[in-house]
């Protein structure tokens, strides 16, 4: 096979989703949907926590950045893979590649330390809620949110710039409706050993301790609220937790999905099933889960609705 360098490549192709060609109208209308219904219900979540005093506390706090890193995150692939459906023309520069690949490691990892914060927060609130204020000012929660941003800016930059010292074959066709890292080494004519091992020592270090720390986080309140004597509390203190586990076996179940497939050629359909899902479908789901399943949300959600029509008389 021809090997060219990098920088002879001026484009990959990616074939998107595996859907007939009859079909692309109403997959086009239902990811739009889904793509609009992820924006404008995150940026309700960010508005109410913004508007409603109730609401400016670490929690929601680390709530609204989650939300912010959702629409970014989607916003990544989603527009040009709607943009790729509705004119067929499916290239994308060799710029705008690694640009896409650094941008959905770098959300994704962020969606994943804004996760762990979150568990803290809700460690401190049950298991040590006399010093909650104290152990959680403004500082240390606006200290978190500025390292998750910069170790998550990291983690992609390592990834990107390793990627970008690759050589690539004369086939520079991705099964993919977007840059997925895996799909581009694949592509690679380069010894790609360097950046699996990055894969490996930085993915442990941006997935797996914050999944251990998250777990630990819940291994706590769990014995906590194992002692409290009252039903009433306790379903108090789940209350409070049921919205953050949601989000976190979604985000998690479906890396674990995507990451645990087998990788032939014939689990290729599956794992664009699985990248939709945790590219598409939990981004989406997230507004309904934090305005759903959560009582001050909604309270706030009321309250502004009342200030809606109360100004619109």
């Amino acid at each position: 096979m021809r090997r060219e360098n990098q920088s002879s490549i001026s484009e990959f192709l990616l074939l998107g989703l595996p859907i007939r060609p009859e079909q692309q109208g109403m997959f086009f209308a239902l990811f739009l949907g889904m793509y609009l219904t992820t924006v404008l219900g995150n940026l309700l979540i960010i508005l109410l926590i913004r508007l409603d005093p109730r609401l400016h506390t670490p929690m929601y706090f680390f709530l609204s950045h989650l939300a912010l890193t959702d629409i970014s995150f989607s916003s990544v692939t989603v527009p040009k893979m709607l943009m790729n459906m509705q004119t067929q023309h499916q290239s994308i520069s060799y710029v705008g590649c690694v640009t896409q690949t650094y941008f959905f490691l770098f959300f994704t990892d962020l969606d994943d330390f804004l996760l762990t914060s979150m568990a803290y927060d809700r460690y401190v609130a049950i298991c040590h809620p006399l010093h909650y204020s104290t152990t959680l000012g403004q500082g240390l929660c606006i200290l978190l949110v500025t390292v998750s941003w910069i170790l998550s800016s990291a983690s992609a930059l390592c990834h990107t710039l390793l990627l970008t010292r690759l050589s690539f074959c004369a086939d520079h066709t991705i099964p993919h409706f977007f840059c997925d890292l895996d799909a581009l080494l694949k592509l690679s004519c380069s010894d790609t050993s360097l950046n699996e091992l990055a894969i490996f020592t930085v993915g442990v270090a941006v997935i797996v301790l914050p999944l251990v720390c998250i777990l630990i986080s819940y291994g706590r309140i769990g014995v906590t609220i194992l002692k409290v004597p009252s039903t009433k509390g306790i379903c108090k203190a789940l209350s409070t937790c049921g919205s953050h586990l949601s989000v976190v076996f979604l985000f998690y179940g479906t890396i674990i999905g995507l990451y645990t497939l087998p990788s032939s050629s014939t689990s290729n359909d599956k794992n664009i099933i699985a990248s939709v899902m945790y590219t598409v479908v939990t981004p989406m789901l997230n507004p309904f889960i934090y305005s759903l399943r959560n009582r001050d949300m909604k309270r706030a959600l009321r309250r502004l609705s009342r200030r809606g029509i109360f100004f619109s008389k």
